[in-house]
């Protein structure tokens, strides 16, 4: 609701004159009230005749959010809110479920040929400090000779964003030949990035790794594609980022069910590409 306050023949401004204030509702309708108008246009005090008659304005009603009266109501109400909570928590259960044993370290992650590495974001065309520490593990499992040939696969729809070319640079620079690094640019989400690494790039059995919160759904997903998939869970303290990404992780789960159930095509999934195979072709 706004109010309008004008004076009488133009003489509004003058301090101490009576004048002539219209009140505008909502809905259209006006009402006048008389008080007195000081220099700025505006009713001197809110315990004038003016801020009298504008306490009778009725403004709008906020709406209220009314629990039920009875006991059946109030019943009803917490059976629903269970049962809403048991069905935003079965996706991310099944996932747990599915991937079982076959989350671990870096440590424990059997040998493969390839590692997976999903992307997490850039910061100023940097990897985040999530996305760092999954290449720091990446970066381990091929010194240790865990496998063969890293495969970064992030987004790059935009110009000024390169995920893949940022993890690539990241890793050269902690010990990984350029020539063992193969880029998926069209690893827009997790189910896009484990289907282009089975049909595109060849990958039957490969290392994942993510973080904690997100390595169950990805080791999931991929066994969906047809990957024979281990994930390797990077730790991470408990900040606001982790409880952020464990909250969205629900939300995320209930997408990756229907990409496990009815397995669509990825946004892009482009011809096949030789990078994987040359590239352990070309390993000792």
């Amino acid at each position: 609701m706004g109010v309008l306050v004008r004076g009488k023949a133009g003489e509004a401004g003058r301090t101490g004159e009576a004048g002539e204030a219209e009140v505008t509702g909502e809905t259209g309708g006006r009402r006048k009230v008389l008080g007195l108008l000081g220099r700025s246009g505006r009713p001197l005090g809110r315990s004038g005749p003016l801020g009298r008659r504008l306490k009778e304005v009725r403004w709008p009603a906020r709406p209220v959010l009314r629990l039920p009266r009875t006991r059946r109501g109030r019943r009803r109400l917490v059976q629903g809110l269970m049962a809403a909570c048991v069905l935003a928590l079965l996706p991310a259960t099944w996932m747990r479920l599915e991937a079982g044993d076959r989350v671990g370290t870096t440590a424990e992650a059997p040998a493969r040929e390839v590692a997976v590495v999903f992307g997490a974001g850039l910061w100023k065309g940097r990897p985040t400090p999530y996305l760092a520490h999954r290449l720091d593990a990446a970066a381990e499992l091929y010194r240790t000779g865990k496998v063969k040939v890293v495969l970064v696969t992030g987004d790059n729809s935009r110009v000024e964003y390169d995920e893949p070319d940022a993890m690539r640079t990241y890793l050269t620079g902690r010990g990984v030949p350029d020539e063992r690094i193969v880029s998926d640019y069209a690893g827009f989400d997790s189910w896009d990035s484990c289907v282009r690494a089975k049909k595109i790039f060849g990958v039957d059995r490969a290392v994942l790794v993510s973080q904690g919160f997100h390595i169950h759904r990805a080791v999931t997903l991929c066994r969906s594609a047809g990957i024979d998939a281990y994930g390797v869970g990077v730790d991470e303290p408990r900040d606001s980022v982790w409880y952020y990404g464990g909250v969205r992780e629900l939300a995320a789960s209930g997408k990756a069910a229907l990409d496990a159930l009815f397995r669509p095509d990825p946004r892009f999934l482009g011809p096949e590409e030789t990078g994987v195979t040359e590239a352990l072709a070309d390993t000792p």
